[in-house]
């Protein structure tokens, strides 16, 4: 008939795995993503992490190896989260030249230069004996201004140790422009940061407690984490990039997908999300029951995550990934 339009047929350019590659609108890069590392200080070898199969508490030597190996891979960068032997009420070792995120750091800017990116996390939650993320009033509650002359000390040491970005993960009230200012002042104006801008009082963190020793010893986080179903995600992260980040992050990925696209859609920096331990542990447990295909469920979350706006994925499969894309 004249004027009838072709009949579509989607399914013709799903055929073959080709014709899907050719079309495909979203796809994972090795240099997408980040891999977490934890380096714990005083041990004699690796210890694996029950709760993330597959995941190591690193020493500083098997730290250096795993960082070669991610590198080589092809991953964009590392995160790097240490385990002191001591902690105190301060977190004390989180700004010590001679502490182990700082001696780690040195090591990994050792052997793999500028091949990566090298992260560090800027939290205290590792280092203090509570486990809480800041310095404590002698009530009991984090002290917002304390703290971030805590974090301020930690960003200048790690960034003389070595690291490209730090990620400041505590979620207090001004702390990405105490970092900048701090990090100009010391004379590292390069150093980039990577703000934990939305980052959730998650149940989805729990694995990753067990491999950097850092829960709370009392009470919880939710007065300084976002709550999952307040609506002020857009305005935190707006705020840190008003302060002076050069990434944001939204954590967890998965249950928060519609917030990593909201953040993508209205900030002017890239933004990135943190595939979490939960995530993580949630699939290896299920693949290890026989209940799904652990390496389609891989791709199929970091190709939803990408999907939805972030730029940047940290998750532990990074350098498994990488290395087969």
């Amino acid at each position: 008939m004249a004027g009838r339009f072709p009949e579509v047929r989607p399914r013709r350019l799903r055929r073959t795995a080709a014709l899907r590659r050719l079309v495909a609108q979203t796809s994972v890069r090795g240099a997408d993503l980040v891999l977490p590392l934890f380096v714990k200080e005083g041990i004699p070898e690796p210890v694996p992490v029950a709760s993330m199969p597959g995941v190591l508490q690193h020493t500083r030597d098997s730290l250096r190896k795993a960082a070669a190996d991610a590198a080589e891979a092809g991953v964009g960068g590392l995160i790097l989260f240490g385990i002191p032997a001591v902690k105190d009420g301060r977190g004390s070792a989180a700004d010590a030249q001679d502490g182990i995120i700082q001696a780690a750091l040195r090591d990994v800017a050792a052997e793999v230069g500028d091949d990566v990116v090298i992260m560090a996390d800027l939290c205290l939650c590792e280092y203090t004996d509570h486990g809480h993320c800041g310095v404590l009033t002698p009530s009991g509650t984090v002290d917002n201004d304390a703290t971030l002359e805590r974090y301020a000390a930690t960003a200048v040491a790690q960034a003389r140790a070595g690291a490209h970005v730090v990620a400041p993960s505590g979620m207090m009230d001004g702390q990405v422009a105490a970092i900048r200012r701090a990090l100009d002042e010391a004379g590292e104006p390069d150093v980039a940061i990577c703000a934990y801008a939305v980052k959730y009082a998650s149940s989805f963190y729990g694995p990753f407690r067990d491999a950097a020793e850092g829960a709370p010893q009392f009470g919880d986080r939710a007065s300084y984490q976002q709550d999952p179903s307040a609506g002020d995600a857009l305005r935190e992260a707006m705020l840190d990039v008003a302060e002076g980040a050069d990434i944001v992050i939204v954590k967890p990925a998965l249950p928060y997908l519609d917030i990593v696209a909201q953040v993508a859609a209205a900030a002017p920096v890239p933004v990135a999300a943190y595939q979490v331990s939960g995530e993580y542990a949630m699939i290896e447990a299920a693949a290890a029951q026989g209940w799904l295909d652990r390496d389609r469920a891989i791709m199929e979350t970091l190709t939803g995550i990408k999907r939805a706006g972030a730029g940047i994925i940290l998750t532990y499969w990074a350098a498994e990934v990488a290395h087969h894309l």
